[in-house]
C-alpha cells in the first residue's frame, strides 16, 4: 500500500500523538537485544518499521488490528522491549510496531481471591511494589523485572528466578483479553480452573506476537514473608553432584523458590569472591515459616546425601547479598551496550534449554566437548560455561552462557559466533529428546528449528497460524520459519 494511504488509516484511528516517525526511533525499534553489538554500531541490516503506535485503548487496537489485516501490514506487538530471541526484529518492509505504552492501567488489586488484573503495559516492578504494599507479591522474578511489561512477559512464556516454587507465567495467568488479527476481541473469564476444553488461555500465552495482541492479564498472587527468607550456598566438585542435590530436592516434593547449580566457569562471573575455581549449588526457601523450615531441613538432608561431592559450605550472607543485586535495570541494558563498543566484546549472550534429569548433564558435556573443538572461533572465547536454574519433578533447564571477544564486522558477529554456537547447543539438545528453548522463546533466531522441535505436533502449531492469523500480518518471522527471513537470519 502506498505511504500515504498507511498514514490517512492510522489518522482515521489514532491522534497525531500517538504515531511516532521519528527516524531515530524507528531505528531502535527495528530490533531487540538480539543483534545490539550491530544495532550499537548503526549497521543494522533489517527494514526500519515505517511507524510506531501507541493505542490507549482495546478499541484501538482492534481497530489497528483490523486496519492491518485488510491492508497486509506486518504487526509488531511491542512491551519492555526486553526480547533476546530477536522476537522484535523487523523483516518486512511494510511494518507498524504497536506498543503498549498507554496501557498502563492497574485494574485491581484483589487481596481476598489473591490475583491482580493489569493492563498490558504495566511494568512487573510497578505492580510489584503496589502488591508490596499490602503484603504480597506477583512471585514473578526475571532478571528484566524492573523494565519487563505484563504483555510481553505472557507473550513470550516468562520464567522468573523464584519459579521452582511459583512456576512459570503460565502458571500464574488466571484470564486474559487479546485482540486477533481480524479485530476481534477474546476475553477469557478468571476462574481457579475449568474443564470445558482445551485450556484456550495457552494460544495466547507463549504466542510471541504471532496470533494475537494481548491487552489485559490477571494473575495469581502470593503472601509475601520475607523475614523467613533462608539462603544456602556450597562449593561443589562437578555440575553432576549439583544436579543430583537439585533432584533429590525436588523428587522429595521439597519447593524452594531458588535452586540452581553453576559450573567452574560461569561461577567465575557471578562468585568470583568465594567459588575457588569449583561450581556453585545455590539454594533460598522462602514463604510461610513453618514451609521455610521444612524446606531448609530438605535442602540439608539432600546435600548430607551427596557429602562425598560437596567441598564446602558458603556464608548464606553471601548468597543473600547476590540475590539483591541480580536483577538489572535500563541504566545496566545502556552500560552494558557501552561496554561491548568500547572493548568489541560480547558478555552475556545465553542459550537455554530444558530436559529429564538424566539426559540434562549428558547436553551439558556433549555441548561443552563440541564447541571447544569445533567452533572455529574457540579462541575468541572469554567465558564458556552454564547453570540450572530452574527445577521441576521430572527434570530441570540449562542455561549456557557465553562471552566472546568479537574479531570481526560488527553486521557478522551474528553469523560468526552466535549462530554457529546457539546451532551446537540446539543440535545436541534435540538429538537428545530435549527442548530448544526452555523460557526466552524461539523468536526469529530459532525457527529454523520449530519444526524439529514439535515433530509431528508442528501440525497442531501450523494450524493455529492457519486460523488465527491467515493473512499472515502477525510479528513475520517469528517462531513460525519463513524462508523469505534466512537473509535476515544469517
Amino acid at each position: 500500500m502506498s505511504a500515504e494511504k498507511l498514514w490517512n488509516g492510522l489518522r482515521e484511528i489514532l491522534s497525531e500523538g500517538q504515531i511516532n516517525t521519528n527516524p531515530d526511533d524507528l531505528y531502535d525499534a527495528a530490533a531487540d537485544r538480539y543483534k545490539k553489538y550491530a544495532k550499537a554500531r548503526k549497521v543494522l541490516d533489517v527494514p526500519t518499521p515505517l511507524a510506531i503506535v501507541y493505542p490507549k485503548s482495546v478499541e484501538e487496537i482492534s481497530k489497528l488490528m483490523s486496519f492491518c489485516n485488510e491492508n497486509l501490514i506486518n504487526v509488531i506487538p511491542r512491551g519492555g522491549k526486553t526480547a533476546t530471541e530477536g522476537g522484535l526484529e523487523n523483516w518486512k518492509e511494510t511494518t507498524i510496531v504497536i506498543d503498549a505504552e498507554h496501557l498502563n492501567q492497574i485494574i485491581k488489586i484483589d487481596e481476598y481471591n489473591m490475583q491482580a488484573t493489569v493492563q498490558a503495559g504495566v511494568p512487573l516492578q510497578v505492580l510489584e511494589d503496589e502488591l508490596r504494599k499490602v503484603g504480597l507479591t506477583t512471585g514473578h522474578s526475571p532478571q528484566s523485572k524492573p523494565v519487563a511489561k505484563y504483555g510481553g512477559l505472557v507473550a513470550t512464556r516468562s520464567i522468573g528466578q523464584f519459579s521452582t516454587l511459583y512456576g512459570g507465567i503460565e502458571d500464574m495467568v488466571v484470564g486474559l483479553e487479546c485482540v486477533f488479527p481480524d479485530g476481534h476481541v477474546a476475553r477469557i473469564k478468571n476462574v481457579s480452573r475449568r474443564a470445558g476444553g482445551p485450556d484456550i488461555r495457552h494460544i495466547a500465552i507463549g504466542n510471541e506476537g504471532t496470533l494475537c495482541y494481548i491487552t489485559e492479564v490477571t494473575v495469581k498472587v502470593f503472601r509475601y514473608y520475607p523475614e523467613n527468607n533462608k539462603f544456602f550456598g556450597y562449593l561443589v566438585k562437578n555440575i553432576d553432584t549439583g544436579v543430583s542435590v537439585l533432584r533429590e530436592v525436588m523428587v522429595a516434593g521439597y519447593r524452594p523458590s531458588v535452586a540452581r547449580v553453576y559450573s567452574e566457569e560461569d561461577a567465575r562471573q557471578h562468585f568470583y569472591h568465594f567459588y575457588q575455581d569449583h561450581c556453585v549449588l545455590i539454594f533460598m526457601a522462602e514463604g510461610n515459616k513453618g514451609i521455610v523450615e521444612a524446606t531448609a531441613k530438605g535442602i540439608e538432608e539432600a546435600v548430607a546425601k551427596y557429602q562425598e561431592g560437596i567441598i564446602e559450605q558458603v556464608d548464606s550472607t553471601l548468597i543473600e547479598d547476590w540475590f539483591n543485586h541480580l536483577n538489572w535495570s535500563q541504566q545496566d541494558i545502556d552500560d552494558e551496550i557501552e561496554g561491548m563498543i568500547e572493548n568489541d566484546s560480547h558478555a552475556g549472550f545465553t542459550t537455554e534449554i530444558s530436559a529429564d534429569w538424566e539426559t540434562i548433564p549428558k547436553i551439558y558435556y556433549n555441548v561443552m566437548s563440541r564447541i571447544r573443538n569445533e567452533f572455529p572461533r574457540a579462541h575468541d572465547l572469554t567465558m564458556l560455561g552454564g547453570h540450572s536454574s530452574h527445577s521441576y519433578i521430572n527434570g530441570t533447564n540449562m542455561y549456557f552462557v557465553y562471552n566472546y571477544s568479537i574479531n570481526c564486522a560488527p553486521e557478522d558477529e551474528m553469523r560468526i559466533y552466535h549462530h554457529p554456537l546457539q546451532t551446537i547447543i540446539v543440535e545436541e539438545t534435540l538429538k537428545l529428546g530435549g527442548s530448544m528453548c526452555h523460557h526466552h522463546g524461539i523468536g526469529k533466531y530459532r525457527n529454523e528449528w520449530t519444526k524439529e522441535e514439535h515433530g509431528s505436533a508442528y501440525y497442531m502449531l501450523e494450524k493455529l497460524k492457519e486460523a488465527f492469523d491467515p493473512n499472515g500480518i502477525m510479528n513475520f518471522g517469528t517462531i513460525f520459519p519463513q524462508e523469505e527471513g534466512i537473509k535476515y537470519q544469517k
